[in-house]
């Protein structure tokens, strides 16, 4: 039975069924869609109406394109991560993912900070994760990171990934769609410093990170120190 359309433009009122479908978990991270006619019957529009909604989804990095094997849904490999989320880059060479190793996981009721970014209520918990990021031998970025633990219960007690919008995604059904981050130069503290093996005082990047799932709801804050002697934050606007 076609779908029941509303008043905005067309193929935008079938790009909102394609993304309810990616946050239902209907179509799953890596799945191939049905073809383009086979989603115009069903839906009850054109099929160039069709390809236009998937445009924009390719656009957001939500599907891809493979030519000669169809629109795939998006999945958060390092590759895409590393070009839409990770914006970090050496000075000299090609970007490239960092390593990780997780210095610590905690839970507890979402502070006053984290309950305004996460829209969370005062009896809510959070998941606090904080890792050292590194290229090769050298250190990079401290990261404290912040979650709903009603959004991924368990994760704290598992092994935690390095590319952790794989797990979000694979595991708990929470494709990070977007972020919004905030750049800010500041001095390290002294614990901070020792763990980027610094002196106290030494400048580095701050950069506060809001993600957000398909559906716009606020899924992880990301707080991350780093040093940039030798990298540099890389936006390619358009």
């Amino acid at each position: 039975m076609p779908e029941t359309l509303g008043f905005r433009p067309l193929y935008r009122q079938v790009k909102a069924i394609f993304v309810r479908r990616l946050v239902d978990g209907v179509w799953a991270p890596g799945a191939v869609l049905p073809s383009e006619g086979q989603l115009a019957a069903e839906i009850g529009v054109s099929q160039g109406t069709v390809r236009k909604a998937l445009d924009e989804l390719a656009a957001e990095n939500l599907v891809v394109r493979r030519q000669g094997r169809g629109t795939f849904v998006a999945e958060h490999d390092e590759r895409r991560i590393l070009f839409q989320f990770f914006k970090l880059a050496p000075d000299q060479g090609a970007p490239r993912f960092p390593d990780s190793v997780v210095l610590s996981t905690a839970t507890g009721l979402a502070d006053a900070g984290e309950r305004e970014a996460l829209d969370l209520s005062e009896s809510d918990s959070v998941i606090r994760i904080r890792r050292l990021r590194s290229f090769g031998e050298t250190p990079l970025i401290i990261e404290t990171l912040s979650l709903p633990q009603k959004l991924f219960p368990g994760l704290e007690a598992g092994p935690i990934p390095n590319n952790l919008y794989s797990l979000y995604a694979g595991h708990y059904g929470v494709t990070i769609a977007h972020a919004r981050e905030r750049l800010k130069a500041i001095a390290l503290t002294a614990e901070d410093a020792a763990v980027l093996g610094v002196a106290a005082g030494d400048p580095a990047l701050q950069i506060d990170r809001l993600a957000l799932s398909l559906d716009g709801m606020p899924v992880e804050r990301r707080l991350s120190l780093c040093l940039t002697q030798e990298v540099h934050y890389l936006s390619d606007l358009r």
